[in-house]
């Protein structure tokens, strides 16, 4: 695995793999990742929190690598951009958040694409090589995701890359102003992958 230097205080791993690599977003990425998200606002909105009126500008997406670098350093989250190999285009994010140590050492996996890349497999690969990384780098015994119920296609993603349905806990997420259910997902370091 090759690590790439961010900044003096920590490092972030690029993680590879088939035809996609993640990489830690950085504030040279804000005019690409700015208009992925905003090309996708509408495809996004069903499934996302609100965002907040100045989600998309400078200020607020340098607050945001600020917030990332902080949450790396503490091992809180490790926040990747996801790149097509080929041509590095921008294809989504993914996000391993929540990261909890002592006697549970889980993590919450989140995700986005952008509309134009959307299935086409590229998250299906950016979650079978992520999946090693929160294993056997950081160490992790569990992965939790959670989705609406009424999202096929992330449903199908994660039962795909081995997630197991674990239930269903209510009110979890606010999407789109409002409290929304969640499918729970979970996939444990000893359990076989798909």
């Amino acid at each position: 695995m090759a690590f790439l230097r961010a900044t003096s205080s920590y490092e972030m791993p690029v993680v590879s793999g088939k035809g996609v690599y993640l990489r830690a977003p950085n504030l040279t990425d804000y005019s690409v990742w700015a208009q992925a998200r905003e090309e996708s606002r509408q495809f996004l909105t069903p499934w996302e929190p609100t965002w907040p009126a100045d989600d998309l500008t400078r200020a607020s997406f340098r607050r945001r690598i600020r917030r990332y670098h902080f949450e790396i350093r503490e091992d809180r989250a490790y926040p990747f951009l996801l790149l097509r190999e080929a041509d590095h285009a921008l294809l989504g994010g993914l996000t391993l958040s929540s990261v909890t140590r002592g006697m549970t050492q889980t993590a919450t996996v989140g995700y986005w694409m952008n509309v134009r890349h959307a299935n086409r497999g590229y998250m299906s690969a950016a979650l079978r090589a992520v999946v090693p990384f929160a294993f056997n780098v950081l160490h992790l015994h569990r992965l939790e995701a959670a989705c609406l119920p009424h999202n096929g296609p992330s449903i199908r993603l994660l039962e795909k890359v081995g997630f197991g349905r674990e239930g269903l806990a209510r009110g979890l997420v606010c999407i789109n102003g409002q409290w929304q259910d969640h499918l729970v997902f979970g996939l444990l370091a000893n359990d076989p992958r798909l």
